[in-house]
């Protein structure tokens, strides 16, 4: 049971390390946008303004963050 446990865990921060890597926003915006299209598939016209605003949102997360760690040339 210890070995099952081991190899779910490893299995786990493999796919958050690949997924995630180093910008974490990119996947977490993903399932967002996917939990809310599945909770918003019935309202067609909500659906088409929210979720390219998240998508955007996450997008414009990820850019500022990667901006703010890198250094100035000059």
């Amino acid at each position: 049971m210890h070995s099952v446990r081991r190899a779910w865990t490893a299995s786990g921060r493999f796919l958050w390390d690949f997924l995630g890597g180093d910008t974490p926003e990119v996947p977490i915006t993903t399932a967002a946008v996917v939990l809310i299209a599945y909770t918003l598939h019935r309202h067609q016209v909500a659906a088409v303004v929210a979720l390219p605003a998240i998508g955007i949102a996450g997008l414009s997360i990820s850019v500022l963050r990667a901006r703010r760690s890198t250094s100035r040339p000059y």
